[in-house]
């Protein structure tokens, strides 16, 4: 018996990039090596219709990206979305600030974190969810030079771990005697 289909064909997703949270646009890779990342939250952006289009492309930026709490409300700075190719005259601003959307109970939240421990608010990831774009942002604390070469050398030594671990597995599956009894 065969397990029933779901409606629609059950498509699978086009790429990695979709599956998860949704479409992915954008990605701060750097700020994975440069924070110690504490609590995240995911957070919607008001835009404007031809930044969605620009997103829709794939195109944008959150290298040099940061978010702030100013008057009860969260703000993206320094994200850049480009301008939409096939906008008019009444296009977006590259760098413009973004409001987020957030509930009250985690404005506040970042907003008492920030000011009383020095941490940063930074985006991680843009993406699209139920059509809808959102912003991953943690609440992080910035590495010195010598965390980041620890952390690092940490990755190194667990990647390093896995793969002896994988050989001894795959090797361990090599010496299992077939039903037969030979080798």
């Amino acid at each position: 018996m065969s397990k029933p289909q779901p409606v629609g064909g059950g498509a699978r997703p086009e790429s990695k990039r979709e599956m998860g949270r949704g479409k992915l646009v954008a990605q701060n890779k750097k700020a994975r090596h440069d924070y110690e990342l504490m609590d995240t939250f995911e957070a919607g952006l008001v835009l404007t219709g031809t930044e969605v289009k620009s997103l829709r492309q794939g195109r944008c930026s959150l290298v040099d990206a940061y978010a702030v709490i100013q008057d009860g409300e969260a703000w993206l700075l320094g994200a850049h979305i480009p301008e939409y190719t096939e906008g008019t005259w009444n296009n977006h601003a590259p760098r413009r600030q973004r409001k987020l959307l957030l509930h009250k109970e985690e404005i506040i939240k970042l907003s008492v974190k920030t000011k009383e421990s020095g941490l940063a608010i930074v985006p991680l990831q843009l993406y699209f969810s139920d059509g809808h774009a959102k912003v991953e942002i943690a609440l992080a604390k910035g590495r010195k030079s010598h965390d980041k070469r620890q952390a690092l050398s940490e990755r190194d030594a667990k990647r390093d771990i896995a793969k002896a671990m994988g050989r001894a597995a795959k090797g361990r599956a090599a010496e299992k005697p077939s039903r037969n009894g030979r080798r």
